[in-house]
């Protein structure tokens, strides 16, 4: 699942995914991910902007996410600085940070790895 309130990250990073062989799904704020989350069932990856509108950031709609689905996979992808997702402590287990600007070649070899652990751990 992709979330980012800005259409050209999603559509761009979702057709990239996409040509990789990966099925996303695609929303503009944490609410929206969260309805599609509770209708379309388990998620292998949630890959999120850190800043969202309509009151739920990515890292709120991250714990959220895993209250519905632990173990879940979360790369933020972000413009801000990675103190700014974790604040003064660590990022959970499973949780892991891109900063903007990212090559696609880097985003879809984050995404193979951290779909490959997934497999591993199942």
């Amino acid at each position: 699942m992709i979330v980012d309130d800005e259409a050209v990250i999603r559509s761009l990073v979702g057709e990239e995914l996409g040509d990789r062989g990966y099925t996303t799904l695609e929303a503009n704020d944490g609410i929206e991910a969260l309805s599609l989350l509770d209708d379309s069932g388990p998620i292998d990856l949630l890959i999120t902007d850190v800043g969202l509108p309509n009151g739920l950031n990515g890292r709120q709609l991250a714990d959220a996410a895993r209250v519905r689905q632990p173990g879940l996979q979360v790369l933020f992808i972000t413009g801000y600085a990675e103190t700014s997702v974790i604040g003064d402590t660590q990022l959970d287990p499973g949780m892991h940070v891109l900063t903007k600007p990212f090559e696609m070649d880097v985003l879809a070899n984050r995404v193979m790895d951290l779909m490959a652990r997934n497999q591993a751990a199942n």
